[in-house]
């Protein structure tokens, strides 16, 4: 037999040391797979051992009120008498307030940053929105109790009571004491502290729409309202739902700018004037001084009762965004 030529020879040696290179950088990628695999698989456990932990603690109160403990509006410590209807109500209110206010003005801080806002102008404004995402929720309780809340009460409530609180039935919403704080002061620091959060969201979705749709749109006569409207917001509307969503998840949990302004009264009442409570502001104000096993286990159903709450929302806001991408397929 001839001796194997010196080409077979090169290649032979050229494919063993590929083989040697591939067994020695698999290790590396089985490592880099398994460690990146156990951070997301810790993420899972700590939050089933939040779950595991609020239903453990929870479960005295739900035990003993039963499913009653959700439409229960008294709140007792003293007889230990507990339910979450107040604190729901003042929750959801305080955050559907804040979202009412602050998409609009979210939406329009956008389109000037993105559409109208003079180049020399838009860098600077663009920083002082995101720093306001920055700023302590504290910041803001200690800001709306001492300057906004008086203010409030002198000259805006009795104006708002003056007109809307003229009109049948929607007047009942303010009428009552005008004291500056309550209901609608907190719903109203809300919407301050999820402007930022909503508005830098909007303006880095808008800034990802193609210039040639909206340098076509202007070719074709529109207005920058119609271009807005009918290029921008089609092509970025998943964007804006989940910037809109953020905010609307901060607002549900926050605690201290609520526990400032929302007057801390376990009562429901129909005007948004009047003193309320949130979830978040009952955990705050109660949760060091609980005494009794069941005042603790009420504020742990409480707690949970704002994770089921949250989930639901993002749940759903995911489940409407994936809903607007089959449908964007689709068509």
């Amino acid at each position: 037999m001839s001796a194997p030529s010196p080409t077979i020879q090169a290649g032979s040696a050229v494919a063993s040391s590929a083989r040697a290179t591939r067994g020695t950088s698999q290790l590396p990628d089985f490592l880099f797979h398994k460690i990146t695999f156990g951070f997301a698989l810790l993420v899972l456990l700590v939050l089933a051992g939040i779950v595991a932990s609020l239903v453990v603690g929870a479960w005295p109160a739900l035990e003993h009120f039963g499913p009653g403990f959700i439409t229960r509006v008294e709140w007792d410590p003293v007889n230990d008498e507990y339910g979450a209807m107040i604190a729901i109500a003042g929750t959801l209110t305080t955050s559907f307030l804040a979202l009412l206010i602050a998409f609009p003005v979210s939406f329009g801080i956008a389109l000037f940053l993105t559409e109208i806002c003079p180049p020399w102008l838009k860098r600077p404004l663009g920083t002082a929105v995101e720093l306001l995402a920055g700023v302590p929720s504290i910041i803001y309780g200690m800001w709306g109790l001492f300057i906004f809340a008086p203010f409030f009460a002198d000259y805006v409530q009795p104006v708002l009571q003056n007109t809307l609180g003229e009109i049948p039935i929607l007047g009942e919403l303010f009428q009552g004491p005008m004291m500056g704080i309550g209901i609608l002061t907190a719903g109203l620091i809300l919407s301050v502290m999820i402007i930022p959060f909503i508005a830098s969201v909007m303006r880095d979705v808008f800034e990802t729409c193609p210039a040639v749709l909206k340098e076509s749109a202007y070719a074709l006569g529109c207005t920058r309202w119609e271009v807005m409207r009918k290029v921008v917001l089609p092509y970025t509307r998943i964007g804006v739902v989940g910037g809109v969503m953020l905010g609307l998840g901060r607002a549900l949990g926050e605690t201290m700018a609520i526990t400032f302004v929302i007057g801390n009264a376990h009562k429901l009442s129909w005007s948004l004037f009047a003193a309320g409570n949130s979830i978040a502001s009952t955990l705050a104000n109660e949760f060091a001084e609980a005494e009794s096993g069941l005042h603790m286990s009420s504020l742990f159903a409480l707690g949970l009762i704002l994770f089921v709450i949250t989930f639901i929302v993002l749940a759903a806001a995911k489940l409407m965004l994936s809903r607007m991408s089959k449908s964007e397929g689709a068509k």
